[in-house]
Order: C-alpha cells, then sequence, then structure tokens
C-alpha cells in the first residue's frame, strides 16, 4: 500500500513516515503544497495523509487538486477541531480527519478503516476487492466516499438527506468501523475526540447519541441501530 503524505512539521513528518513504513507502507513524504502538486502521480497512491496548515498554502488545495484527478481516501491531520474546518474537509471528498495531538496507533487504525471502505485492501488471489463504500443499516444508507447519510422510504424507495453535524457523522462512522462490536463511552471519547480531552466530557458524548439517535432511529426511544448494552456501552449489529 502507497501513501501519500503531506506535512509540514519535521518532527510529526518523519515520525508518521518512520511508523508508517513499520507497518509495510510505501510512503512519499512531502511538505509543502508545491511539492505536493508535483509528485502526485495518478493510480500510485492508495490513501493521502494531509496536514490542514502548510507553508504555502493548506492542505485543503491539495485535496481539490487529487480529486480533480483521482477519487483517492483522504485523511486530514489538524490542529482545529472547529466545525467549520471539519466540515469543509469533508465537503471536499476526504473521508476522515484526526486532531493533533493524536496517538500513532488511533491513526492508523484509522488508516486501516478508511483503506477497508474505499475496497483498498489487499486482495487475496481469486479474490475481487468487495466495494464497500455504501454501507446500510435498517433503512439507513451511508455513503462514505460522500459523508452523505439518507434515510430510504420504505415504500417508495425515495432518499431523504439527512443532516448531520460533523461529530455527529464522525460518531456514526465509528459504530459502521465497528459493527458487532461493544464500544465503552471511554472507548468513544478517545476515538471522537483528541486525547487531552479538552473538548468533551461524558454529558457531551451522552447528547450526541441521542440527537444521532433522533435523526436517524425510527423510534429513537426504542432504537434499533445503536443498541445501548446496559454497564458496558453502545453497539451497532452486523447485518
Amino acid at each position: 500500500m502507497k501513501v501519500f503524505l503531506v506535512e509540514d512539521d519535521d518532527a510529526i513528518g518523519m515520525g508518521l513516515k518512520y511508523s508508517l513504513d513499520k507497518e509495510g507502507y510505501e510512503v512519499a513524504y512531502m511538505k509543502t503544497v508545491a511539492e505536493a502538486q508535483e509528485a502526485w502521480k495518478e493510480g500510485v497512491y492508495d490513501i493521502c495523509i494531509l496536514d490542514v496548515n502548510l507553508p504555502d498554502g493548506n492542505g485543503y488545495e491539495i485535496c481539490r487538486f487529487i480529486k480533480e484527478r483521482e477519487d483517492v481516501p483522504i485523511i486530514f491531520l489538524t490542529a482545529v477541531d472547529a466545525e467549520v474546518n471539519v466540515v469543509m474537509g469533508l465537503e471536499l471528498g476526504a473521508d476522515d480527519y484526526i486532531c493533533k495531538p493524536f496517538r500513532v496507533n488511533e491513526l492508523m487504525a484509522r488508516i486501516k478503516s478508511v483503506l477497508r471502505r474505499a475496497g483498498r485492501t489487499e486482495e487475496k488471489k481469486g479474490e475481487s476487492i468487495k466495494d464497500t463504500n455504501i454501507e446500510s443499516i435498517e433503512n439507513i444508507r451511508i455513503y462514505a466516499n460522500e459523508a452523505k447519510v439518507v434515510r430510504i422510504d420504505e415504500e417508495t424507495g425515495a432518499e431523504e438527506n439527512l443532516e448531520l453535524t460533523a461529530l455527529e457523522y464522525r460518531l456514526l462512522l465509528d459504530f459502521i468501523n465497528n459493527r458487532g462490536c461493544v464500544l465503552s463511552r471511554n472507548r468513544l471519547l478517545s476515538d471522537m475526540w483528541d486525547i487531552s480531552g479538552d473538548f468533551v466530557n461524558d454529558n457531551t458524548l451522552t447528547v450526541y447519541i441521542k440527537r444521532l439517535r433522533d435523526k436517524i432511529e425510527k423510534d429513537p426511544s426504542d432504537p434499533k441501530i445503536i443498541r445501548t448494552v446496559r454497564g458496558l456501552g453502545y453497539i451497532v449489529d452486523k447485518e
């Protein structure tokens, strides 16, 4: 698997390259928008990891440049968790974002998850790669590449777009990526926000889960998609 990495901070960039190399990825490492645009080669890379703030521009410019040429999964690295920045990245076609400071193990898990959803996992002999860009739960459909969630009318089949905030969408993806597994509240907090925990507390998580259920469940008072496992956490069942 080949990774296209753009990060202007030498310490972070070299550390990430070292960690990715150890995991068996082949890494092309750039530090600026100009370097990235010059180095980009269509059909070569499996995933892109882009820093948002760069000395000669920002990662959004690189994202636009890449998406105009090829549909490659993109993860943003950002020091800012402002919702407007997250939404901008998702609207440009990014698949995920992670806030600095972050744990390398968390980023590796995100990379594997994004690659799996994009159908870019390594192919076994005699098997084709499954298209996992679209997930369905009950009458809810998630289009991962478009960061779009819709409700399907069970009688007509018509799609109704659901307006999720970036954090609600991120929470939903966390459940989708871990279907069949019970996720504890601590695990969800760790997955959704940076390691410092400055942006959230346990009560806030309760609010976001309630808001997400209000939007995706047929009956939020009796949830069938995101189920509570008393004393342990929450689970989204496998198909």
